[in-house]
């Protein structure tokens, strides 16, 4: 059980007290503020409880520790026989920020050193670090002589600051067991004290029913939550209770939370607010929700193919296509075409860019090990992202991740089956997918399947050979092998190690096919025919489809969108798929930049099968920019599919989309090419999707 050094001398002070204390004296005693004995006389009422003692609070009169003689001798031997904590500098500055952080008042360097066992000068030399670990978050140390030191900055900055430290601090997993066990913690247990102490910040008992509340819209969003990003809207949620029950309201801009209101995030945030609103008691502004809202854009986990059809996916295509272009001609390597690593990075931008645009930060725990590991692409990647978003400030960590999904494409040469290996890890798309990738290269006849901390309960985990994994899995009751995300050699030699003489790893492939027991499932075969179908149909019907329509002379928008879909489209109502259209172009720009292009795409109920056509016109257009600005062009590109369609249909066109902006001799061949060449090229494409696809 952790007891702070002011806790302890507060319980010691009221033990040696007959009658009734008040605040004020206690106050006096400490030299710190009313406002904190009472915060920290929670966490007295706590470590009374396990004596079974509690505190007679008398108003007007004074406090006072009421129970058994007996009860309160343990607690006096136990509170004589406790040892001072010593910490490392960056523990004690961890510490002292999260002081900082939750105070409204200032705080006496005095009450810091009691409390940290340490000089005022150790204080002070301590408080000039924390200075600089500020800097980054726009916020400043107040300090003045016989007034204290305090954060001076918004609210907004020191939530973020709050979320950061916690998340920096305590392992993802403890953070998942903490919610998992119903947030109960025994005082038997040994725990780290910095982590209890950056836990206080928040009120263990609500994140069970915060979590409750996220559980309840899970399925209000159409993707899942990626488990890093569950932790922090946890936390995020925590804190603005905690900071809300202070009084503390947060700042929102009005114009861009009304941009906001129409999304599916500002409805789940609403009902997460409702919901907390109605079970604590308390009054959450509209700022709040809007707060909510951010967060749930950048919580996106995608699949490994983004729909590019949804509405900002092709903007960010179009940037993951410039940085593939930039990374190729600096590594001398062509990966313009590689699908799996466009469709990675636009599943990662779409949240990521939301997060920097909204200085809402990310953590990436692996960042100084990418860095030293792969120095070359990081300092690639740092120069491509300065040329790519001359006006963003794009932080380390975004890039840490950025490395990890070109790195993967790198290391992505040979395709095994042999082996069916789990790999579980909780730091989100990048990282899992680099150490698969790494699994795969270096042990002969491995294939990886990737799974969060969350779904592994899930998964029936008797169908893989191995379990491998970059957390510990503290409740899991089967065999795993734990290790670093980044795979050393010694997990490789480990891991090879653990398969030989099960799977005779590191000899031929056939043995490892003859080790494995022949079974035939029946019930997986026809899910695999059934997608090999749907992508053979989708095919099919996009070729067949395809046309190019040169259109006549003064036409407008939505005369050439009427023409192209009545000619080429299979609808049960054109006139509701031009609707559907121009209602789609109202809620953001759709000609492509620097491009005579515009792609105009919905997805409609009135709509039979997909299809992809376009449109010549004999006179340009002024139309929206995906970019905001004015863009005219020539030709119109139509791309179309029913409300609901299979995923194998929307991989198919979202492969058309990403070829579009593939390069400049792509995007010349769409301005002007002639059809042949245009469905040529297109064919080829898909034909190169499918075949991978029925590879595996």
């Amino acid at each position: 059980m952790y007891i702070s050094a002011r806790e302890r001398k507060i319980l010691e002070f009221l033990l040696l007290k007959k009658d009734e204390t008040t605040v004020k004296d206690l106050s006096n005693e400490l030299t710190v503020s009313p406002r904190t004995v009472h915060r920290d006389l929670k966490g007295v009422e706590d470590i009374l409880k396990e004596y079974d003692l509690h505190l007679n609070k008398k108003s007007g009169i004074g406090i006072q520790i009421v129970g058994e003689d007996e009860n309160k001798q343990r607690l006096e031997m136990f509170l004589f026989n406790l040892s001072h904590n010593e910490y490392t500098p960056e523990e004690r500055q961890t510490i002292i920020l999260s002081e900082l952080l939750d105070s409204k008042d200032p705080v006496k360097l005095m009450s810091l050193a009691n409390d940290l066992n340490v000089t005022i000068a150790t204080v002070s030399h301590d408080l000039d670090k924390v200075e600089e670990r500020l800097a980054v978050y726009d916020l400043k140390l107040l300090r003045k002589r016989g007034y204290g030191v305090e954060i001076i900055g918004s609210e907004s900055a020191k939530r973020k600051t709050m979320s950061k430290l916690i998340i920096e601090n305590i392992e993802e997993f403890e953070f998942i067991s903490l919610i998992k066990e119903n947030i109960q913690r025994k005082s038997t247990q040994v725990v780290n004290t910095v982590t209890d102490r950056l836990l206080g910040l928040v009120d263990k008992k609500k994140l069970l029913v915060i979590e409750k509340q996220i559980d309840q819209i899970k399925d209000d969003l159409p993707y899942e939550i990626a488990d890093s990003a569950y932790i922090g809207l946890v936390v995020h949620l925590a804190l603005a209770i905690e900071r809300i029950q202070q009084g503390e309201e947060i700042n929102f801009d009005q114009a861009y939370l009304k941009s906001l209101q129409g999304t599916i995030e500002y409805k789940a945030a609403g009902k997460i607010v409702a919901g907390l609103a109605e079970i604590l008691q308390i009054e959450i502004s509209i700022g709040e929700i809007g707060y909510i809202t951010m967060h749930l854009m950048g919580a996106k986990h995608r699949n490994d193919h983004d729909d590019l059809l949804e509405d900002t996916s092709l903007q960010v295509g179009i940037v993951a296509q410039k940085m593939i272009r930039y990374v190729s001609d600096e590594i001398q390597v062509d990966l313009t075409s590689n699908l799996s690593l466009f469709q990675g990075l636009v599943a990662h931008l779409r949240p990521a860019l939301h997060r920097i645009r909204q200085k809402m930060g990310i953590t990436n725990p692996l960042l100084s090990k990418i860095e030293n590991d792969y120095t070359e692409m990081f300092t690639i990647l740092d120069q491509g992202v300065k040329e790519i978003f001359p006006d963003m400030q794009v932080p380390k960590e975004e890039i840490g991740y950025l490395v990890m999904h070109f790195a993967s494409a790198l290391l992505n040469r040979n395709e095994v089956t042999e082996i069916k290996t789990l790999v579980v890890c909780s730091s989100g798309i990048g990282t899992s997918k680099m150490l698969s990738t790494k699994l795969e290269q270096a042990i002969p006849g491995l294939k990886a399947v990737n799974a969060s901390l969350f779904q592994l309960e899930t998964l029936n985990v008797d169908q893989f050979d191995a379990i491998i994994s970059t957390i510990p899995l503290k409740n899991f009751k089967g065999d795993y092998l734990f290790v670093s995300p980044l795979l050393s050699q010694e997990d490789i030699e480990n891991i090879k190690h653990s398969l030989v003489g099960k799977h005779n790893v590191g000899r031929y492939k056939t043995t490892i096919t003859k080790a494995r027991p022949q079974s035939f499932d029946f019930k997986e075969y026809m899910i695999n025919i059934g997608k090999i179908k749907n992508y053979s149909t989708a095919v099919h019907q996009i070729l067949c489809g395809f046309n190019l329509l040169h259109l006549g002379s003064n036409q407008s928008i939505e005369n050439a969108l009427t023409d192209m879909v009545e000619k080429f489209v299979v609808t049960t109502s054109s006139k509701d798929v031009i609707n559907d259209l121009l209602e789609r172009e109202k809620s953001g720009g759709l000609g492509i930049p620097g491009t005579t292009l515009a792609l105009y795409h919905t997805r409609s109920d009135s709509v039979l099968e997909p299809s992809f056509t376009i449109g010549r016109l004999n006179e340009s257009l002024v139309v929206k920019g995906m970019d905001d600005s004015d863009i005219e062009i020539n030709t119109i590109l139509l791309m179309l599919s029913p409300k609901r369609i299979n995923e194998e249909a929307i991989e198919l066109l979202s492969a058309i989309s990403s070829l579009i902006i593939r390069d400049d001799q792509t995007i010349e061949l769409f301005q002007i090419g002639k059809k042949e060449k245009i469905i040529e090229l297109i064919a080829l494409e898909l034909n190169q999707v499918y075949e991978n696809k029925v590879k595996k």
